[in-house]
């Protein structure tokens, strides 16, 4: 018969074995999700602000096509049923909204299907304020991206890229959307060659503007939309306070609209600094 402090001795061994099984189990496990779990982009975990990165939507923000594109009507009021409901009426792409692939292509995924997890993203912010300035018709070029890359870094994976234009400032006169005797707009927008570099040495997952379109104001084709959406990425046009936000470390959170087959829709744009 074994001595009582040998049992002892045994017991606390073998409970030993049984923990470091134990652990090596667990980080096995650890290993194992790490391998099989995509990656995550680094992002803004203790926000210190929170930004709206929003328009408010009325009856005369400016429109693509000039014309205005939101309605309301009070059906019920408080005074006569306690209690307050209106009905609108919106072109999808009215006021700070998000454009879906389907926008550009033939049965591309719509904005009910686009994934959830690529609509909270890092946010890089490209700063061509000096060049809109003495141009309306400025782009963001490579040159801008390679820029901003020297600058901040390697663009996050599913990043948002948003040009700052500055354009806000114009809001509330003819000024932002600008257009000429002829109705041809000029404010700015992507280069087609921009996004180009963006899908082939990035993976950006959207673009944003803060003006009414990513293709440049002049743009008779369409061709950063055809370029962009097809791909099966997003963009969101119209963002607000980008000059509140850093070039890098915020995270863009997207509350986009959830309607079967739509082409995009409003959206209330979120910034976590």
């Amino acid at each position: 018969m074994c001595h009582p402090v040998i049992m002892e001795y045994v017991k606390g061994k073998a409970l030993s074995r049984r923990d470091l099984f134990r652990g090596s189990a667990a980080a096995g496990a650890a290993i194992v999700a790490a391998s099989v779990l995509p990656t995550r982009p680094l992002m803004a975990q203790t926000p210190s602000q929170v930004i709206d990165v929003t328009h408010t939507l009325t009856y005369d923000f400016p429109t693509y096509f000039g014309e205005q594109q939101f309605f309301d009507e009070q059906v019920f009021n408080y005074a006569e049923h306690s209690f307050n409901l209106k009905e609108i009426r919106v072109n999808e792409h009215t006021g700070t909204h998000i454009d879906a692939p389907l926008h550009f292509t033939d049965g591309g995924t719509s904005v009910d299907e686009v994934p959830v997890q690529s609509l909270v993203c890092p946010l890089a912010i490209v700063d061509i304020r000096e060049k809109a300035d003495a141009n309306p018709d400025a782009q963001v070029t490579p040159g801008d991206l390679a820029d901003w890359i020297s600058a901040n870094g390697p663009i996050p994976a599913g990043a948002c890229v948003a040009q700052n234009s500055g354009w806000q400032a114009r809001l509330g006169t003819l000024g932002f959307r600008n257009a000429d005797d002829e109705g041809k707009m000029h404010c700015p927008g992507f280069h087609v060659e921009a996004v180009q570099m963006l899908l082939d040495e990035t993976e950006a997952g959207g673009v944003g503007v803060d003006t009414l379109s990513i293709d440049y104001g002049p743009s008779a084709d369409f061709a950063t939309h055809y370029r962009w959406l097809p791909a099966n990425r997003w963009a969101v046009e119209n963002m607000a306070n980008l000059d509140q936000l850093p070039a890098t470390g915020a995270t863009l959170v997207v509350g986009a609209p959830k309607h079967r087959g739509g082409t995009g829709g409003p959206c209330r744009l979120i910034a976590l600094v």
